[in-house]
């Protein structure tokens, strides 16, 4: 009897130490040498086998007792994949709250102001966390593919930094920034001046591209604004490089040559009346306020000054003096 109380005894010792090492394990932290750590669950993965993966990274000690806990509680059936960026502060039983929820990480890709569609192509190409499957597709067809509406896929991206979690595919990318861009075009037109030279919000597009193209001076984009409104209001050809630029294509070489501007192409605005048919580049959010917030101004010319900025002037023999002292060098 006395071997049977003592075993007895024993028994419940044990029990009740596993229990109380137990309950330290689940509500301790689980790393106090490093801050965070990234886990990754995938497809099919089970409780035990992230446990392990767990506990050879040192993170949990006793993975038996988060197992027991998982299934015990019903945990274990609602853990979701994705990756996750932790804290080691966290206890195991809080390790389980969140991989519940799907608090995945998240990665980013920024569409620069001034690109166009073949430079965000290569981006999202060259982003290896996009799942990619717009590889033979024609920028003609971007819009088709995605989702969107038809129509050329110059311009028609936001730019701005996108944060997106992994097993996101490069139209869904896409498909984002030009929803982005249709809330902010919406929200210019429907803001812009009186009296606009211009009849949709596609031509306020197709401004605010050569505005960003003209000038990486943000002061300066109502001012170009101002220029590129005061010619179409007078009939007058754009006569800007950039879009001339764009019209050459991949295989401009850097130098806009006498015979690139005697070039008739859709975007030789020296050649053309009015705006060319499409943007010519991704514009931001300011070159779109600017757009249809052009300066009060008799502007109709403007030169580089050699600093970043430009010089404004309202006549040909203004404009010709500043490109003889700015451009030529001469006084």
């Amino acid at each position: 009897m006395k071997i049977f109380l003592s075993l007895c005894f024993l028994v419940l010792c044990a029990a009740g130490f596993a229990a109380a090492d137990a309950y330290r394990f689940l509500n301790g932290p689980l790393n106090t040498q490093q801050q965070s750590f990234e886990l990754e669950v995938k497809q099919g993965d089970t409780i035990r086998r992230i446990g392990t993966a767990l506990a050879d990274q040192n993170l949990l000690k006793r993975p038996i007792w988060w197992e027991l806990y998982a299934r015990y509680t019903g945990a274990a059936r609602s853990i979701k994949t994705g990756e996750y960026s932790l804290s080691t502060a966290l206890t195991p039983i809080q390790l389980l709250s969140e991989l519940q929820v799907s608090r995945q990480r998240q990665y980013s890709l920024t569409i620069l102001e001034g690109w166009n569609i073949w430079q965000l192509r290569a981006a999202v190409a060259a982003n290896d966390i996009l799942e990619h499957t717009m590889q033979n597709v024609a920028d003609v067809d971007v819009m088709r593919f995605i989702g969107a509406e038809d129509g050329h896929p110059e311009g028609q991206f936001l730019p701005d930094t996108y944060h997106f979690p992994r097993g996101t595919t490069d139209a869904q990318f896409l498909l984002r920034a030009h929803k982005a861009l249709n809330v902010k075009l919406a929200e210019v037109w429907a803001d812009k001046q009186e009296n606009l030279p211009v009849t949709s919000a596609y031509e306020v597009l197709i401004m605010a591209s050569i505005i960003e193209k003209e000038t990486s001076v943000p002061k300066e984009y109502e001012m170009v604004s101002g220029v590129i409104a005061g010619r179409l209001r007078k009939g007058m050809r754009l006569q800007m490089d950039p879009t001339v630029i764009y019209g050459i294509g991949k295989n401009f070489n850097g130098n806009i040559t006498k015979r690139d501007l005697q070039t008739r192409t859709p975007y030789n605005t020296y050649k053309i009346d009015a705006l060319p048919p499409t943007p010519i580049a991704m514009a931001g959010a300011a070159a779109l306020e600017a757009a249809v917030n052009p300066a009060d101004t008799k502007a109709l010319f403007f030169v580089a000054d050699g600093t970043g900025g430009h010089v404004f002037t309202n006549t040909v023999e203004e404009h010709n003096k500043a490109v003889r002292k700015y451009i030529l060098k001469r006084k």
